[in-house]
């Protein structure tokens, strides 16, 4: 695992990346029973191409020789709360057989630095507050993460 190379994305990485995106979707439909994602590989495809052209969304990604085995997004959101810009995480995957040897934890560093470099006030993650994840929620915390309070609720419009 020395050989992992770490990088902000670029388009021509969106393929691989939404494969990935497919796999973390399916492990969480899995852990908790229910269908509560669509996933389809081309459209994923080409909205991380426009979010890495039009840098809606920033993404590094950990390389194994040619195949990327893990990836962090964030996106920047402005908030009066977070005295400014801060820093959202809205996926952060790394292939089970990857796990537990420190790329999530380099992927997050990499987005830490990005973050300081954009004077960001703070990063910001959402957890399911379900035990299937207690695990997720124990990594963010070993990260430096701490519970502010609340829980994610979502509207379709």
């Amino acid at each position: 695992m020395q050989n992992i190379i770490y990088k902000r994305a670029n388009k021509e990485d969106s393929k691989q990346i939404a494969v990935l995106v497919g796999e973390l979707l399916n492990e969480i439909m899995t852990r908790i029973d229910i269908k509560a994602f669509n996933f389809d590989l081309k459209e994923t495809c080409a909205r991380l191409e426009d979010f890495i052209e039009k840098e809606k969304n920033f993404i590094f990604v950990a390389k194994d020789k040619d195949e990327i085995v893990g990836f962090i997004t964030s996106y920047e959101g402005f908030a009066l709360y977070t005295e400014g810009a801060f820093g959202t995480i809205a996926e952060l995957y790394v292939r089970p057989a990857y796990r537990s040897v420190g790329i999530g934890k380099e992927l997050i560093n990499q987005l830490r630095n990005f973050a300081n470099d954009k004077k960001w006030s703070r990063l910001e993650v959402t957890t399911p507050p379900l035990p299937q994840f207690d695990e997720t929620l124990a990594f963010y915390e070993r990260e430096g993460f701490e519970i502010s309070g609340g829980r994610k609720l979502k509207r379709l419009i």
